[in-house]
């Protein structure tokens, strides 16, 4: 197992659901992690406290996806608190994991929403991460979040799924461009996942639940746990020569 120790991941979105099991197995693997949020500080808060007690650095900075022109001021923060909490003026990998659902058919769909898909999981890890790539250490990690749905159709997804189809083809061109600081860039799709993430149907509705279980080859929906392993092997030399490559996390459903 590579040493991790030292290494900074930021990592967006981390105050609950999968964000925040990443960032734990982040800690729990020697990794120092910054998590963003968008409104929740106290759960965030709790995070960076679980963090710490594991024997790791932690902050959180405020993020809104929705507000691109608030980027150069994110930078600006999280370069602060680099110098401050954790003594560095660059971090190691970034995971764009942050991101909202949005259910409704196509017929039924309006614009705002799907402009708002079209910013928080397509522009924004696009403009995020240009802003954020020359503190990013050479030979570092990005990790992109992708999903199942990006590959297999369910009803009413669309406006989803089109931003994570996206997400892919982004990781690939990042990947040709960052080639030579030697980032690696690849996305990770997971499927259906028992977190509070679009309110909760899959981890509390037991019909969808059942039903993604029965087309999933190793019988069961994911967990939030699946997830985070597979991001803390992309962010550590283990993977060191995996790049722009889009892993599915998912259990071989719909296979």
């Amino acid at each position: 197992m590579a040493n991790n120790a030292n290494k900074i991941v930021l990592l967006t979105g981390g105050s609950r659901g999968l964000g925040k099991e990443s960032a734990l197995q982040l800690a729990k693997n020697g990794f120092d992690v910054i998590i963003t949020y968008q409104s929740n500080k106290t759960d965030a808060e709790n995070v960076v406290n679980e963090i710490k007690a594991l024997g790791r650095k932690s902050a959180s900075l405020p993020l809104d996806l929705g507000k691109v022109a608030s980027f150069d001021g994110f930078v600006s923060d999280l370069k602060d608190i680099l110098e401050k909490d954790f003594g560095k003026t660059t971090i190691d990998s970034l995971v764009n994991n942050a991101g909202t659902g949005y259910y409704a058919s196509i017929e039924e769909t309006t614009e705002e929403a799907f402009d708002e898909m079209a910013t928080t999981h397509l522009k924004a890890p696009f403009f995020l991460t240009q802003k954020l790539l020359s503190i990013i250490n050479e030979g570092g990690s990005i990790i992109n979040t992708s999903s199942g749905l990006a590959r297999f159709s369910y009803p009413n997804y669309a406006a989803y799924a089109i931003m994570k189809a996206g997400i892919d083809t982004l990781t690939r061109y990042q990947a040709l461009e960052f080639g030579a600081k030697k980032i690696r860039v690849n996305s990770i799709a997971p499927g259906a996942i028992a977190t509070d993430f679009g309110g909760g149907a899959v981890r509390d509705n037991k019909a969808l639940n059942d039903m993604v279980a029965s087309n999933t080859a190793l019988g069961r929906v994911g967990l939030p746990d699946d997830i985070g392993s597979v991001i803390v092997f992309l962010c550590s030399e283990d993977s060191k020569w995996i790049n722009a490559q889009r892993i599915e996390v998912a259990g071989g459903v719909h296979i």
